[in-house]
């Protein structure tokens, strides 16, 4: 069943990206990676583009299965809080450019504080649990996983879209379009690596928290059946 699983994240992947090249190959400008919003506007946005409005749709999948977690499997509702509340803050700052054009400058960055700060609270107050959970679970695939699309959108990311460093390596040559379809394809596979992380890590949750032979289970039933 494991490699099941695995063979279908790796097509999930391959499949996301090939479409998206396939495309804006065969449509040029489907993926609209650099609209204009006025004629002053000289830098242009990718967030109108498919690949910025998939991922929003992504991290709001994520903190659907850290919401199940928290609810139904006890014993990681902390580690589910944590991580549900980082896909939100992740998700609201996605949406960073819709918040200060439409509603309010710099709304997202009090929700995000707000969120961050209720997060950081619940699991100080929890941090045995919180200890216990990790030590259940880690190692894992899920956690692998979780970190690598860490990785990817807190260093890669922020690497391949500085824009002094394509300047450099571009020169005269340099377009900002390609810098920004770089930089949004590199951080769609980030998101794509949190997504099935979070996947993996809510069915071994569930695996813990429905397994008769784990102590903690066992106790439960045991008080619910006095």
């Amino acid at each position: 069943m494991v490699w099941i699983r695995y063979a279908l994240y790796f097509f999930l992947v391959v499949a996301v990206l090939g479409v998206l090249t396939r495309l804006e190959v065969n449509y040029p400008g489907f993926l609209n990676i650099q609209v204009f919003l006025n004629p002053t506007d000289s830098l242009g946005t990718s967030e109108y583009s498919p690949i910025e409005l998939m991922q929003p749709v992504m991290l709001l999948a994520c903190c659907a299965l850290m919401l199940w977690v928290a609810l139904y499997c006890p014993a990681q509702r902390t580690i589910a809080v944590g991580l549900g509340g980082l896909s939100l803050a992740f998700m609201v700052r996605e949406l960073d450019f819709f918040f200060n054009r439409l509603i309010v400058e710099n709304l997202w960055q009090v929700i995000i504080g707000i969120a961050g700060a209720l997060v950081i609270v619940y699991l100080y107050r929890h941090n045995k649990r919180l200890r216990i959970a990790v030590a259940r679970t880690w190692p894992s695939p899920g956690f692998v996983l979780l970190f690598a699309g860490g990785c990817v959108l807190a260093g890669a990311v922020h690497l391949v879209g500085h824009e002094p460093l394509w300047q450099s390596i571009a020169g005269d040559a340099y377009q900002r379009a390609i810098k920004l379809a770089v930089e949004e394809f590199v951080e769609l596979l980030g998101y794509l690596f949190w997504l099935i992380g979070t996947i993996e890590y809510a069915y071994e949750a569930k695996a813990l928290a429905f397994n008769p032979r784990v102590p903690a289970r066992r106790r439960r039933e045991g008080r619910r059946r006095k």
